[in-house]
């Protein structure tokens, strides 16, 4: 199939007034009618445009669960970052979130824009290209900015026709380039954190105040590890910007979620929320005088989640951690002093569920060593495994690294650089082919092992409930009683349905779902204990024929978002 070329040798088609530092502020300031949009769609296939059926655009299926078949937890997550932009700016401003190439097309010739932002990953350089050629065509007076980790790319300016590229965090520039105020405080925009969830064949309903709220208070990382995309965009090591620097602004910006979108449960898009002690301990002490029952999912590092005793956890309602499990061998700084393994046991036993995310082919990584290494990561039996390439991505310390060194493969397209495919590098002892050997049956290991995820959390739940539903603290027995109460049914039939398919994976783990299906069934109240056998066989119906359907390779893709705000029709 023939490929736009966006290996690390390009044509150059730069812009002759491309800007990446300074510029002059746009003519028409605030009155600047504005255009933010995601590239464009379909995103899980093979095309010209560098699109690829391994990488599509669901955070869960792509790097977490991709081996568990139909029970995957597929869903989709806005691009916040546009979000963001669009919610701190006065000037009337359209975002286009998903699009066709024709929805894409059709902003640009019903609509008279002065900016068009584009923003992208490395990944999808060539749609980005693509879109600024047809902004070049259909909206030839609009000035073309684009952002996201795709500008970290070296030479990018000479591979897109665009004039302004922005590198690190975008509210600030655009409010800057419009003539705003750029250290105004960040308002919030209400963010539902995952769209048209999926799991065993069954496309769960969107009602509002099921799905939690996306709460971003900041972006970066300080920890600086040299692999890190996040971490290396806005700073590197010891940078990060913090939109809400304390507890009080921050549990502000959670009441205001909780009214508008009727939830009680925030995704905290904070690449290591804890790290920041003061603000934390700060909002659960705001928790406790509101009476505030919240469940929040967080990114941590071992070494900041030991700043909290589990107690202290639990009341802050965390209910869902994400936390580096790289080999101890490696030697990042996060881990240090901390037996992950014992850290992760306890997080579970206090109904805390863990997301793991493990690097494999690092540089002491051998064909020796390195099962060793993936058994010693799934033994963790984390709630949820991510699985990741060592990849050196532009702008990163590792890239550089490798550039030096001169390990970087030249022929790989940047379409591929996403470290769920290949290695980019020479690797000391491990081919690029045996790379996505080692990476495949790590994540089916994982669920060879320790079964679906959707048991996995299950078994974490319920130990939680168990401990905490006489808690003296009422916040905490109304956070498990809600989450018990909510799901204690649902989660049988599945688990009666997991326990039947699962015998031709393990039988052992089988027997482990059979087991957890009746503490659930002795926790639970009549009608939950009779929802299995009405509810158990149709899972298991539906599971099969998503099975299935799978197999003749079905994919998903998310819906088309438009959404404008200061908006008047010209």
């Amino acid at each position: 199939m023939k490929r736009i070329g966006t290996s690390y040798q390009s044509l150059d088609v730069s812009h002759p007034n491309v800007h990446s530092g300074s510029f002059e502020k746009h003519p028409k300031g605030t009155q600047a009618r504005i255009l933010l949009s995601s590239v464009f769609g379909p995103y899980a296939q093979d095309d010209e445009f560098g699109s690829r059926s391994i990488n599509p655009m669901e955070l869960y299926h792509n790097q977490v669960t991709r081996a568990q078949g139909s029970f995957s937890l597929r869903m989709f997550h806005r691009s916040w970052g546009i979000m963001m932009i669009q919610a701190n700016i006065s000037a009337p401003c359209a975002v286009l979130d998903f699009p066709t190439r024709d929805d894409f097309a059709r902003q640009l010739k019903n609509n008279q824009y002065d900016v068009v932002g584009i923003t992208g990953i490395i990944v999808n350089v060539a749609k980005v290209r693509e879109m600024c050629r047809m902004t070049r065509e259909l909206s030839p007076q609009s000035v073309i900015v684009v952002g996201g980790h795709v500008a970290a790319i070296p030479g990018i300016e000479k591979m897109i026709d665009v004039d302004h590229i922005v590198k690190g965090e975008g509210v600030s520039w655009m409010r800057r380039y419009l003539g705003e105020d750029e250290s105004a405080p960040i308002q919030h925009p209400a963010i539902v954190s995952g769209m048209r969830t999926r799991i065993m064949g069954i496309r769960l309903p969107e009602r509002k105040g099921a799905t939690a709220a996306t709460i971003i208070p900041s972006v970066g990382c300080p920890m600086g590890c040299n692999f890190c995309t996040t971490s290396a965009f806005f700073g590197g090591k010891g940078k990060f910007v913090n939109f809400f620097e304390t507890g009080d602004e921050l549990f502000e910006v959670m009441s205001r979620m909780e009214d508008e979108l009727k939830v009680n449960s925030f995704f905290v898009m904070d690449e290591n929320f804890l790290l920041h002690r003061e603000r934390a301990m700060r909002l659960l002490e705001l928790m406790k005088e509101g009476n505030k029952s919240w469940a929040l999912s967080v990114f941590a590092s071992a070494n900041a989640i030991r700043k909290y005793t589990m107690q202290e956890l639990v009341e802050l309602g965390v209910s869902w951690l994400w936390m580096g499990l790289e080999s101890p061998r490696a030697g990042y700084s996060k881990l240090q002093g901390t037996d992950t393994r014992e850290l992760t046991r306890e997080l579970r036993e206090h109904g805390i569920r863990v997301q793991g995310s493990t690097i494999i082919g690092l540089e002491h990584h051998t064909p020796d060593n390195i099962v060793a290494e993936i058994e010693h990561a799934v033994s963790h039996d984390t709630d949820f495994h991510q699985f990741m390439l060592y990849t050196p991505v532009p702008g990163t310390p590792l890239y550089q690294q490798m550039e030096e060194e001169g390990r970087l493969l030249r022929d790989v397209d940047y379409a591929d650089v996403h470290g769920q495919f290949k290695f980019n590098f020479k690797h000391a002892a491990i081919s690029r082919e045996d790379s996505k050997r080692f990476l495949d049956w790590a994540f089916w290991r994982d669920f060879q092992l320790n079964g679906p995820s959707l048991y996995r959390i299950s078994r974490t739940l319920l130990a939680g409930w168990k401990r905490y539903k006489d808690s003296p603290d009422a916040r905490v027995r109304e956070r498990f009683r809600r989450e018990m109460g909510r799901l204690s049914g649902v989660y049988s039939s599945a688990l009666w349905a997991m326990e039947r398919q699962f015998k031709k994976v393990d039988r052992n783990v089988s027997e482990q779902i059979r087991a957890l299906r009746h503490e659930f069934g002795q926790e639970s109240g009549i009608m939950a204990r009779m929802l299995p056998a009405l509810l158990g066989p149709i899972l298991l119906w539906t599971t099969r024929r998503e099975e299935k359907r799978l197999a003749r390779g079905k994919t998903y893709e998310p819906p088309t978002i438009l959404e404008r705000s200061n908006w008047v029709e010209a």
